[in-house]
């Protein structure tokens, strides 16, 4: 249990030290769109650390171990570099703008709070990921199978849509219309979102031990329903579809009629 609280401490530190440096960078370049990539990057560093953290005093890590730190190490590699790229040499990102405007002079101090706020939410996740990695069931079963197809169908899913949207914006105005329904698209209003909350579907089948050897497994349940939460009624959805509704009411309205918001279902026309 020492090796838990240092492991989640040192968490902690990393993951405030990292948006420290996320709000220092855009000072720097007056784009506050990169925080994301900071958020995505330290999250992940944080839950490689914590999954590594020795299962019962043993020296080694478990083979469960390397495959739940293996996984949230490549979700926030992908997730990370494609907001940087996204951030690089582009407007900054409407959630940001949007906050610079209302909060005006009081915008560094309010955005640098906000950070640390995203921190602790980065370390709130880091609790499934620890659960997963501390899971002391010897070998590998159906279950971390299971778990290791969702993380890699969320990380091609995820990817998949964002390349879908990149193309999207790619092409001439007269050609694309307002909203890309192209691919997953069509089967859910943010099939990148949803991508993203299956990849932690797959710490709980990571930690539970329905046996009873791993009581504190059920933690690993927090990630997905936080993820949730913050997707669908935080900082995901909410924000995104108020943008579009201002900018496009009548596309958007027509759009939303047809692709429900968030779980994927076969397209309506």
């Amino acid at each position: 249990m020492t090796g838990v609280v240092v492991g989640l401490a040192a968490a902690a530190l990393l993951l405030v030290a990292v948006m420290a440096a996320a709000w220092a960078t855009q000072r720097a370049t007056g784009n506050a769109g990169w925080s994301d990539a900071f958020w995505s990057f330290g999250t992940g560093a944080a839950g490689v650390v914590v999954a590594l953290v020795p299962v019962m005093g043993e020296g080694w890590p478990t083979g469960r171990q390397l495959l739940v730190a293996l996984a949230v190490g490549l979700w926030s590699l992908r997730l990370g570099s494609h907001i940087a790229a996204r951030s690089r040499g582009a407007p900054e990102d409407a959630r940001y703008a949007a906050f610079r405007t209302e909060w005006g002079a009081d915008f560094q101090r309010r955005l640098f709070v906000f950070l640390m706020i995203q921190a602790a939410a980065g370390w709130f996740l880091c609790l499934s990921v620890i659960a997963a990695a501390q899971n002391p069931r010897p070998g590998l079963g159906l279950q971390d199978g299971i778990a290791v197809v969702l993380i890699i169908a969320a990380i091609v899913g995820a990817g998949t849509a964002d390349r879908q949207l990149q193309r999207f914006r790619e092409k001439p105005r007269e050609v694309r219309g307002e909203i890309c329904e192209d691919g997953l698209w069509a089967w859910s209003r943010h099939p990148n979102y949803f991508f993203e909350w299956l990849g932690w579907v797959a710490y709980p089948l990571f930690a539970i031990d329905l046996s009873g050897g791993h009581p504190l497994g059920f933690v690993a349940l927090t990630g997905p329903a936080f993820m949730y939460w913050l997707l669908v009624h935080v900082s995901g959805i909410p924000p995104l579809e108020a943008h579009m509704q201002r900018s496009r009411p009548e596309a958007f309205a027509r759009y939303s009629a047809r692709v429900p918001a968030f779980f994927p279902r076969p397209p309506r026309r």
